[in-house]
């Protein structure tokens, strides 16, 4: 009974399922994430993509791009962000209030080169320098491990961080619910590889937790300077740490921000309407599986 073969990212897993359809005869479609867009191959990506009969895909920073890689010509790309649920990311209300030192900054992030955790420190460094009272908690474990523990010890800032390492979802929303400031310094890795949007940036905004992040990829698409974040370019840790300050001191900011970016998160982000999104892509996309269905409500 089966009519369709969908895999879930673009390297290997629709690799597998191309090469399935082309035994079966049944038709494909894949969902493009990130890093599997972006280290690719881009004409096995355009191959599958023009072979395929849809493509989903997360961001429309992404659906751009795979649409200028296929001229525009495949039969259908769709965008549908991931979103997450936002009933388990509730607003902390004590957070829209200008915080007490030492400020409490967090950042949520695996610990590779994509995440831009150097520059994250580097900028934490120029707020040591400045005198500014502050903890930074890093949760998340990666590959760039001792690099970013070494780039912690150089810069001086041991007795200013911890790093947690991998945490439980529990921890990591109580973590949510004491920080003032959420920042995270995306960039694109050596090898082309870089976020869309984190989901970090989504859990945070809809806690009540201000961000500061980069200019990159698709996360403008959420975070909007100055209406529901403060973005800066990769790489310039004094801008970062600039944007830092002001969203720690400025109330006016903070008062206007995080309600806006509570409400950007619940109104466009929240993952049971967009569930709802991706399963109208199918019933579209998918004429078998239209057939069936009427087959077996009859």
């Amino acid at each position: 009974g089966v009519i369709h073969l969908h895999a879930h990212f673009a390297h290997s897993p629709a690799s597998v399922a191309m090469f399935a359809s082309m035994l079966s005869g049944l038709p494909f479609s894949f969902t493009a994430h990130a890093k599997d867009i972006y280290t690719s191959d881009p004409r096995q990506l355009r191959e599958k993509a023009d072979l395929a009969k849809f493509v989903v895909t997360c961001t429309e920073y992404n659906r751009s791009h795979l649409l200028a890689l296929c001229d525009g010509e495949p039969g259908a790309i769709h965008r549908v962000y991931h979103g997450i649920d936002t009933r388990l990311f509730s607003l902390n209300q004590d957070r829209i209030s200008k915080p007490e030192k030492p400020y409490r900054i967090l950042t949520v992030a695996r610990l590779i080169a994509k995440k831009g955790l150097p520059t994250v420190y580097r900028a934490l460094n120029v707020l040591k320098d400045k005198g500014i009272a502050f903890r930074h908690t890093l949760i998340g474990d990666g590959e760039d491990r001792e690099k970013i523990l070494t780039v912690i010890k150089d810069l001086g800032l041991s007795a200013h961080t911890r790093w947690l390492g991998t945490q439980p979802h529990e921890v990591v929303r109580d973590y949510y619910k004491r920080a003032h400031l959420f920042v995270l310094g995306c960039e694109v890795a050596p090898n082309g590889d870089r976020d869309g949007i984190p989901n970090v940036l989504f859990e945070s905004m809809a806690m009540g937790v201000p961000v500061v992040a980069t200019n990159l990829s698709a996360i403008p698409e959420l975070v909007e300077t100055e209406k529901t974040g403060l973005l800066v370019d990769p790489g310039f840790p004094e801008k970062m740490a600039e944007a830092m300050m002001r969203m720690l001191t400025d109330s006016d900011l903070r008062t206007r921000i995080i309600p806006a970016a509570r409400k950007r998160v619940v109104h466009d982000f929240d993952n049971q309407p967009l569930i709802r999104d991706l399963a109208a892509v199918y019933r579209k996309e998918i004429e078998a599986f239209q057939h069936v269905a009427v087959s077996e409500t009859a």
